[in-house]
């Protein structure tokens, strides 16, 4: 049986929370406005589908050579999941990366970004393989799925680039309690299935 819930959570609070791509996107929407950071979210959506596909084939043919690779990858997870959580509790100031941005900057970005290759290859073998190992086309609707919510979160990041940041300087710790609470209740819901 597949967990949406506790997927879709992890999804959501992973791709929500400040990472190279959504500090971009923030820094060029505040800099040059929602359309004028479009060429720049275009580019992380499309290397990010990219990366997806490719850590899904990985998990796919990894998971097919070591079965067990489950319950260490679940560990490996969960301790992810803990020490974001820990992060994003702690807090942090969000930083002005003023790199100039388009498609190919983008696009370049993802393949650089140990964010998202941590989020595919947790939410492949925690949450996804499990329930459709073998089966290719959930897995690349998988796969497109989870780029899909990363790259809908930056064009929030880009749209509302200067409310989050006053968001977060106001409100931060209580932001920030929030993520790491969703955080710690994705880590446990691993272990309750």
């Amino acid at each position: 049986m597949f967990h949406w819930v506790s997927f879709l959570t992890y999804a959501v609070v992973t791709a929500v929370t400040p990472g190279p791509n959504n500090l971009m996107s923030m820094s060029n929407g505040s800099r040059w406005g929602f359309r004028g950071a479009l060429p720049f979210n275009f580019g992380i959506w499309a290397g990010f589908s990219a990366v997806m596909v490719l850590c899904t084939v990985f998990c796919q043919v990894l998971t097919e050579l070591i079965p067990r690779i489950r319950v260490p990858m679940m560990a490996a997870g969960a301790a992810y999941m803990l020490y974001l959580a820990w992060e994003t509790w702690k807090g942090g100031e969000l930083t002005d990366n003023h790199q100039e941005g388009g498609f190919r900057s983008g696009f370049a970005l993802q393949f650089i970004n140990p964010k998202i290759y941590i989020y595919c290859i947790v939410s492949m073998e925690t949450y996804i393989l499990p329930a459709y190992a073998g089966e290719m086309l959930p897995l690349l609707g998988f796969a497109l799925l989870l780029a899909f919510i990363g790259f809908f979160f930056t064009l929030c990041w880009s749209a509302f680039g200067s409310a989050f940041r006053r968001l977060f300087s106001h409100r931060a710790k209580l932001v920030n309690a929030v993520m790491a609470l969703l955080l710690v209740y994705c880590a446990v819901s691993l272990f309750l299935a």
